[in-house]
């Protein structure tokens, strides 16, 4: 008889090893790219519910201006005689998966601004657009406050 000794068996050890290591990493890349990707939609609800609440604000009748008392006031805008749609849909947070948001009112109650309310550390922290430069330096989604201030 032969002598066995078992270097086959090793390579394939070393090579189911290789792969999972590597597989590992691709997950990993996987998820950042999906974290990262959530986060620029919420830049840009975000960014759409300040102009919507913005075309609200500024296109109240009369003199004196209102803020929507509810999120869903900026579907339909029928408080002058041309009907708007500042917001074509209730958009969810991608940060939570789920259609709440943290809410900023002013101090008649009327929403001025959203933001998420997911605890999680935020990936992008500088480089953003010049009106959300704000967010720089943030250690929490919650922290990102989409506010329009009239």
């Amino acid at each position: 008889m032969y002598k066995q000794q078992g270097f086959s068996y090793l390579i394939a050890l070393f090579l189911v090893s290789i792969v999972a290591i590597v597989s590992v990493r691709a997950m990993e890349n996987i998820a950042t790219t999906e974290r990262r990707e959530k986060e620029a939609e919420l830049l840009w609800i975000g960014q759409a519910y300040k102009k919507a609440i913005r075309q609200y604000y500024e296109n109240s009748p009369g003199t004196v201006k209102k803020f929507p008392k509810e999120l869903a006031d900026l579907l339909l805008d029928d408080r002058a005689t041309k009907i708007a749609r500042p917001l074509r849909r209730l958009y969810r947070d991608p940060m939570n998966l789920s259609e709440e948001w943290g809410v900023v009112r002013d101090k008649e109650g009327g929403i001025m601004g959203i933001y998420s309310l997911s605890a999680a550390k935020p990936i992008k922290t500088a480089g953003f657009p010049a009106d959300v430069v704000s967010f720089t330096g943030a250690t929490r989604y919650s922290d990102w406050h989409f506010i329009y201030q009239p």
